[in-house]
């Protein structure tokens, strides 16, 4: 069995705890394969905890769960250093906190406040955490994956462009079909009869050493010089957008950063991966723009007003942006 063999089963062990939700489960796969920090939005009740929880049970993982509130600490995420007593003699030691895991449910993470949102740069983009002027490494594998509720905004904080330019990828999750509804139902009840099904099931765990080796066969993936024209072509229209139409100049206030091109490279590469490629082709990279790029730029008060979502910019800049040869 191959290592992407290894990888669709994983999903196929996600897709059966959480039933209706195969393109996102598969989304998120994409984005532990790229190695970036992922941001789940949606409404209520959508499985975005379970989700999470589900993917750390079929991996061999540790997985910590922080809820966000507005009386969070950065001590309480980062750890702190604390006074103990070893063999009789007073000593000062760092003790870890929740962050020191691999897998990182950061839940409601846009109700905590500025500082907490502060101590979690570092942590994401150089995995590691700088306490009282020591720095301490995060895991080799270490992803946070963040909810947050689109509405009920009372009481929260936005999250600052900083920190949202550091997730790898912003994930939507839409209600299930009917069908697929009906499937949660009856999956639910069995749960309540059964309290130890969903655990039972689980006859072996993925280990972290297929995800990295996986990692490394990403990694060697060939993208070709149009492919990287196309995607820069694509970043740069954000940053530009009147060189390719009106529309996006009105619509468009704030581009892409440099980190967003690299995210799409990522996410392009891991998805050719996945799809059984050796190479990178144009449809791996447009598949892969919306969630790099819903969360990165910033639309106009003319976007508003013309009632145009980001959504609806991206597909016009899809469209507008030719394909090299």
């Amino acid at each position: 069995m191959s290592i992407r063999d290894d990888i669709a089963g994983l999903q196929g062990q996600i897709s059966q705890d959480v039933l209706g939700q195969e393109q996102v489960i598969r989304q998120v796969l994409l984005g532990l394969l790229a190695s970036g920090h992922m941001l789940l939005e949606s409404l209520p009740g959508l499985a975005k905890t379970r989700m999470v929880k589900a993917l750390s049970r079929h991996l061999q993982v540790k997985m910590s769960r922080i809820q966000f509130t507005p009386d969070l600490l950065p001590s309480d995420i980062t750890g702190a250093e604390i006074l103990q007593q070893v063999d009789g003699q007073n000593q000062i030691r760092f003790q870890q906190g929740p962050l020191f895991g691999n897998l990182i449910l950061a839940d409601e993470i846009n109700r905590a406040p500025a500082k907490v949102q502060a101590a979690l740069l570092e942590a994401m983009e150089e995995r590691q955490i700088t306490v009282a002027g020591i720095s301490h490494k995060l895991p080799e594998l270490f992803v946070v994956l963040a909810t947050q509720n689109p509405i009920e905004q009372e009481g929260t904080y936005p999250l600052p462009e900083a920190q949202m330019d550091r997730f790898l990828m912003k994930v939507l999750l839409d209600y299930p079909r009917p069908e697929d509804e009906r499937q949660v139902l009856q999956m639910l009840r069995r749960e309540e009869q059964q309290p130890g099904l969903a655990q039972a099931v689980i006859t072996q765990s993925l280990p972290q050493d297929v995800l990295f080796a996986a990692r490394r066969e990403i990694g060697a993936i060939h993208v070709s010089a149009a492919i990287d024209q196309y995607l820069i072509d694509l970043i740069d229209a954000t940053r530009h957008p009147a060189t390719y139409d009106p529309d996006l100049a009105r619509w468009i206030d704030l581009g892409a950063s440099p980190r967003g091109g690299i995210a799409l490279d990522r996410l392009s590469r891991s998805h050719a991966w996945f799809e059984g490629q050796d190479f990178v082709g144009p449809d791996d990279v447009r598949v892969m723009l919306h969630p790099v790029l819903r969360h990165r730029i910033k639309l106009s008060y003319d976007a508003v007003a013309d009632e145009v979502s980001v959504e609806q910019v991206l597909d016009r800049l899809l469209d507008k942006v030719g394909i090299p040869v």
